[in-house]
């Protein structure tokens, strides 16, 4: 069980075993933040690399509610899905998650997020943290350039919150 510190100056990333840890303080009040992160009319803005724009086809945030995030038509990129498990506004998520690629079929258990906001007084943090099924599911994950995407995920969602803040 190797311990990575993938992160950069702004989100910390941690890998550890099966899990991967990723923090970031967001100059924005909690209240805000989480709107962005569970609204559909703001997830689309930044779920994604740069140069993305992702359509949110479901987002039902509430206990056994789902959600389904996809690439916009003709762009590049994989659809994902789960369910919501808890829903504590504005604290805490904790969601099922994995890619949903029709006709492909289920390949395991999905990964389990638990999304925490912290409030700093004006400013959050926001601690996202992931189970995967198996450590070689996030080694995997890890090889595709998840880490690349989602540090560019978490300053497209700084940026959001900087515009309708």
């Amino acid at each position: 069980m190797t311990r990575q510190e993938l992160g950069d100056a702004s989100t910390s990333m941690t890998a550890e075993g099966a899990d991967l840890t990723m923090q970031r303080i967001f100059e924005a009040p909690r209240a805000l933040v989480w709107a962005a992160v569970t609204s559909a009319e703001h997830v689309g803005n930044w779920w994604g690399p740069h140069g993305t724009y992702s359509i949110v086809e479901e987002m039902d945030v509430r206990p056994g509610g789902k959600w389904r995030i996809a690439p916009a038509p003709g762009a590049p990129g994989i659809a994902f899905a789960g369910e919501f498990l808890e829903v504590i506004e504005p604290e805490r998520l904790v969601r099922t998650g994995s890619p949903d690629i029709p006709g492909a079929g289920p390949e395991g258990p999905p990964a389990v997020e638990t999304i925490t906001f912290e409030d700093l007084g004006g400013r959050t943090k926001m601690i996202w943290h992931v189970r995967f099924p198996s450590e070689d599911v996030l080694n995997f994950s890890l090889a595709q350039g998840m880490t690349k995407g989602v540090l560019e995920q978490f300053d497209r969602l700084a940026d959001l919150l900087a515009t309708i803040g």
